[in-house]
């Protein structure tokens, strides 16, 4: 008995560690000073925020930031921040055209303005829709498509209406 509680205790404890290590958060060098203007991208579940000094977007309840050349995310516009591995970026996110970055890296400079970027092939990859994202997505259409009255949720979330 005394070696399955020991085993049991052993597997917490690496389980935990795991845990608080899928957690760092990282200081990305973005200081917003208040929420951030919303604007949702046209045909898209995505907002972005036009004035940022940083390529911000929020979708699925959870903000995201490109810069670095990497992802990040957070429950607020303040953050934590998270880096998100190239394969676990939303394809919502992806599909956002070039000119909805306010802030795009020199290399995207001869790109199309009106496509997305042209990510490697691993970014998005393991990336699926879960419940939570999809529910966000399918009342973002309802707005697009003129089909809701009231607050849009993004604006909500900001307490913007």
């Amino acid at each position: 008995m005394r070696f399955i509680m020991l085993g049991c205790c052993l597997t917490m404890a690496c389980l935990t560690a795991g845990t608080a290590q899928a957690q760092v958060h990282v200081d990305i060098g973005i200081n917003l000073p208040g929420p951030p203007a919303l604007v949702v991208i046209p045909g898209a579940p995505v907002y972005y925020a036009p004035r940022a000094p940083a390529n911000v977007f929020f979708y699925a309840h959870q903000y995201w930031v490109f810069g670095g050349g990497g992802w990040y995310f957070g429950p607020t516009w303040q953050g934590p921040w998270a880096v998100v591995a190239p394969g676990y970026v939303p394809a919502p996110i992806l599909r956002v055209p070039v000119r909805y970055y306010p802030v795009p890296p020199q290399q995207w400079r001869g790109w199309r303005r009106d496509a997305p970027p042209q990510w490697e092939m691993r970014y998005g990859r393991e990336w699926r829709e879960g419940g939570s994202e999809r529910n966000w997505r399918e009342h973002e259409e309802q707005w697009s498509q003129g089909k809701r009255q009231g607050c849009p949720p993004g604006l909500a979330k900001q307490g913007r209406c």
